[in-house]
């Protein structure tokens, strides 16, 4: 059986570690890199549910998106969040290995799959650091019917959207919190944006600069990449038993009037 080590370096074949921003933390980051792995649970966050329904399971490693270790970690206590999961990691005999913004740029990780998720043909990058990617739809479509085909595509749980008065065509995506490389979405000559974590003012000025924004969530706009990182591990380790993660879900919830 594969060690953490070998998958950990498989994973960075197929989400390469210099492709991750300077200020991510990516990689092993918890657990022992000689122990054998049978079982893999897949999942776009090692939340407390995440580790107890892999401690249930009998996995052995956690393959995340988002990193159970981000900002610098001083202590590992049960005095914090972070601390205490990587407490439950270590107590459940569970290793950790997170692929961020390196699995957010690379060929065929979280913008490829998002794009094409939403029909966009022949998509390609539009930012200087490889995060996102554009391209045109098969044909225009209206900015309601599209929101209406982003929500039920992605399963969100509700869509912020603001329109600026044009037909939806040449689309940019950026999985998860992206609404920084808005304005490079225009320069790319994008009349909608879809991606997640706007801010107001943003939605504010969109018909201003021209451009449709859709905000349709960041576990939803992430989330569809657990099943290229499952295929992966399957066809390079066929012993491995490999599954995503059940218990977790979108966390944001809407409020409807009459629900």
């Amino acid at each position: 059986m594969p060690t953490v080590g070998e998958i950990e370096q498989a994973l960075f074949e197929l989400a390469p570690r210099e492709c991750a921003q300077d200020w991510d933390n990516v990689g092993f980051l918890v657990g022992r890199r000689d122990r054998e792995v049978r079982k893999v649970l897949v999942a776009l966050d090692i939340t407390e549910d995440v580790i107890e329904e892999a401690v249930r399971w009998g996995a052995d490693l956690i393959v995340s998106h988002h990193p159970v270790i981000f900002h610098g970690q001083k202590s590992v206590t049960d005095r914090d969040v972070t601390g205490g999961r990587v407490l439950r990691l270590i107590e459940g005999g569970l290793s950790a290995i997170c692929m961020h913004t390196n699995l957010d740029c690379a060929e065929g990780g979280v913008n490829d799959v998002l794009a094409r998720a939403l029909g966009i043909e022949k998509p390609e990058g539009f930012t200087s650091v490889g995060v996102g990617r554009c391209g045109c739809l098969e044909e225009p479509r209206v900015l309601p019917e599209f929101v209406r085909f982003v929500s039920k595509t992605l399963d969100c749980n509700g869509v912020r959207y603001a329109g600026a008065g044009k037909p939806v065509y040449r689309v940019a995506v950026g999985g998860g919190a992206c609404g920084e490389f808005q304005d490079a979405a225009i320069y790319a000559g994008c009349d909608t944006f879809v991606t997640a974590d706007l801010s107001y003012h943003q939605f504010v000025d969109a018909k201003a600069k021209g451009i449709n924004l859709i905000d349709a969530g960041h576990f939803p706009t992430e989330d569809l990449v657990c099943g290229p990182v499952m295929a992966f591990l399957k066809k390079r380790f066929p012993n491995l038993s490999v599954q995503k993660s059940a218990s977790h879900k979108e966390a944001i919830q809407y409020y409807v009037e009459g629900e």
